[in-house]
């Protein structure tokens, strides 16, 4: 029997939806607006006349941000950073996360792992060290300044340890009495069961490598090296117009703030595509990954 809901709970239902309704527009409206000013010509943008549409329409300002050498150089390097940061993070994730999955009797010495990553995590090593290691090792103004400090993302082995905790043990003990190896117990039994997880660590690692805008401005020397959000905060702080090559006779028509909205819409856009495949994983292996201590 269906219980009718009373009027009460129906005005908390309609609160709430409302309450979420307004935060998700106050969220969508600042995208919303640079969007438009990203759009808009130069004497309304100057102005700051445009709020949430265009006015005066024009795609000028992508124009030249789009064939602009340094951002685009820039935005390449990005791009390389983040499938080899993301493929590195996930690799070492997995490989770490397995064996700490096991218990004591399976894995000698997996506390001490553990524990030693437990701290690691808790103390950090500090800036100053952190560059003298990456100059000593020849890294700087190189991409894998950008990758390999933080190649160990300690909190994701934590949380896909969990996951591995959580597939039922009769599946690895089958796979070991059909003679599998721990290799193929990983590749072909825990791995097949952890898209969710693997997923949500995934946009979890790309999204915090595509952000990263200070490390590349730490290790790297030359702004020619610069990955895109380092190169978006020197221009946005300090917009040179020299570096989108813009014709002076152009000048009349472009406004660094439209160019700055554009530039910005532009370094959102690749996060916005990759994540509605990976949104129905998310909560899902948030969910399945935190059960367990």
């Amino acid at each position: 029997m269906i219980e009718e809901k009373s009027w009460t709970s129906r005005l908390y239902n309609v609160l709430v939806i409302t309450f979420l309704s307004a935060l998700a527009l106050l969220c969508l409206a600042p995208m919303v607006h640079l969007l438009a000013v990203s759009l808009s010509g130069r004497a309304v943008s100057m102005g700051g006349f445009v709020t949430f549409w265009p006015i005066n329409f024009t795609l000028q300002n992508y124009v030249k941000v789009l064939t602009a050498n340094a951002f685009l150089r820039a935005f390449f390097i990005s791009i390389q950073r983040t499938i080899l940061g993301t493929a590195l993070n996930i690799s070492l994730i997995v490989l770490m996360a397995y064996p700490l999955s096991k218990t004591e009797q399976e894995f000698k010495g997996r506390n001490i792992f553990m524990w030693l990553l437990i701290f690691a995590m808790i103390f950090y090593g500090g800036l100053i060290p952190t560059f003298l290691v990456v100059r000593s090792l020849g890294m700087i103004d190189k991409l894998s300044a950008l990758i390999l400090p933080e190649a160990v993302q300690i909190w994701s082995i934590i949380m896909m340890m969990n996951f591995f905790r959580d597939i039922p043990r009769e599946l690895e003990e089958a796979a070991v009495i059909d003679g599998a190896s721990h290799w193929q117990i990983l590749t072909r039994v825990f791995l097949p069961l952890c898209t969710p997880a693997l997923a949500t660590l995934a946009l979890f690692a790309a999204v915090g490598h595509w952000n990263s805008w200070f490390d590349g401005a730490i290790f790297n020397m030359h702004a020619e090296n610069y990955p895109l959000q380092t190169f978006l905060r020197t221009v946005v702080i300090q917009l040179d117009l020299t570096r989108f090559a813009i014709n002076p006779n152009d000048l009349g028509e472009l406004s660094d703030r439209s160019i700055r909205a554009a530039q910005i819409f532009v370094t959102i856009v690749p996060i916005l595509l990759v994540y509605p495949f990976l949104q129905r994983y998310f909560i899902a292996g948030i969910k399945l990954g935190a059960i367990k201590g």
